[in-house]
């Protein structure tokens, strides 16, 4: 991969940083807000034990660069952790730099593989041809591991707030501007909502946990959230923030604010989080395994070795139990032309957090595994890759 290779001196510099960043990020309020609190626990010590037992280091060596989806990057930081422990001279650097910048990053050959919460375009994958990817290759979407979006709210004295796609995205889009507002109420009938002005935060980054949401919210609530998903926000107003650490960080400080963050960055935070109503027989509170439930119906649309998910069935979900606001993050990488000299190291890192132990290893932060027919069609991607 020439473009990659020179890249590479510039890269390191920027990587070098990244490897201490992606385990120190909790310190300092950034997006990996979860690791540095799992990792000290005797649970998450045993978990990385047993993960770095079973990981197969045949042929990884030197440093593989990656960079994109902050919504895996408290994922991306135990399983960083796990494999550096176990393969001795191998160094992951991993830049939770947003689905969009890590997209940009490896279709300019800068990364190895970027992480991505929603699969690439026919635009996006044209751009990987003959910069990232060699020898006729291309970037294809490997699912890894999926994750719900909570929808965390910062409301005093109400504590078990529902809401539905239609209140949601006419909150979003501004349509609904008061928390006291006839339609939360008629979906909170005993709670005591304030007059309090309803402040939104939305990403200002290209994110692909704004696709999802605003995906969620089109599919849902058509008639209510009438702009294109997209990874940057579309709709008019409201207040932006960077990263998905960013977003938390403003609704923990803000009254009356409300925004769509992955779970593990409100549950370290202790942010309240909204059930949504669904048409199920009641409202169905943020999981992980709520969220796994959803996303288990979700198909596959890619042709392989692409395996690109088709998400409407989860966010359109009447099942009982089933939370609709889920993503499932990818890696993307090429599934051939690949630099031969980090290929061996990227398919060792690709294999161990597709299995059993790497998946199992942060089901602890808010992430749930792939579903066992999906997994075993990731791993004949990885191995495919060359």
């Amino acid at each position: 991969m020439k473009l990659q290779r020179n890249g590479r001196t510039k890269a390191l510099a920027i990587g070098a940083l990244a490897v201490v960043s992606s385990l120190t990020l909790a310190a300092c309020g950034s997006d990996n807000n979860t690791t540095s609190n799992s990792s000290s626990s005797p649970a998450a010590a045993g978990s990385s034990a047993a993960a770095a037992s079973s990981i197969d280091c045949s042929g990884a060596t030197g440093q593989l660069l990656a960079a994109g989806s902050t919504a895996q990057a408290n994922a991306m930081t135990q399983w960083v952790k796990d494999f550096q422990a176990a393969c001795s001279g191998v160094t992951i650097n991993y830049q939770a730099t947003g689905s969009g910048a890590g997209i940009t990053s490896f279709q300019s050959g800068k990364v190895a593989f970027a992480g991505s919460d929603a699969a690439l375009k026919p635009a996006d994958v044209a751009k990987t041809t003959g910069t990232a990817c060699q020898n006729g290759g291309k970037g294809i979407d490997i699912p890894m591991i999926g994750g719900p979006i909570a929808i965390g709210y910062n409301l005093p004295g109400v504590s078990n707030l529902v809401l539905d796609a239609k209140t949601l995205a006419q909150i979003f889009t501004g349509k609904i501007t008061k928390w006291d507002d006839p339609a939360i109420k008629a979906l909170n009938p005993t709670a005591t909502l304030p007059s309090l002005p309803i402040q939104t935060f939305h990403r200002s980054d290209g994110s692909g946990t704004t696709a999802n949401f605003t995906t969620y919210l089109a599919d849902a609530a058509p008639s209510d959230y009438t702009f294109a998903p997209n990874k940057l926000w579309a709709a008019k107003g409201g207040q932006a923030a960077n990263g998905s650490a960013g977003l938390a960080a403003q609704v923990k400080q803000v009254q009356g604010s409300i925004s769509y963050f992955e779970l593990s960055y409100a549950t370290q935070q202790s942010i309240s989080t909204v059930s949504v109503a669904t048409g199920a027989s009641a409202p169905v509170a943020v999981s992980a395994a709520a969220a796994s439930a959803a996303v288990g119906g979700a198909k596959v649309v890619g042709t392989a070795p692409d395996l690109a998910l088709d998400m409407k069935s989860v966010y359109t979900t009447k099942a009982d139990g089933a939370y609709p606001i889920d993503l499932v993050t990818y890696e993307i990488a090429c599934d051939k032309g690949n630099a031969a000299s980090s290929l061996p190291t990227l398919k060792a890192f690709l294999n161990y957090i597709s299995s059993d132990a790497g998946q199992k290893s942060v089901a602890s932060l808010g992430y749930f595994a792939l579903p066992a027919s999906l997994q075993a069609q990731v791993k004949t991607t990885i191995s495919s890759l060359s």
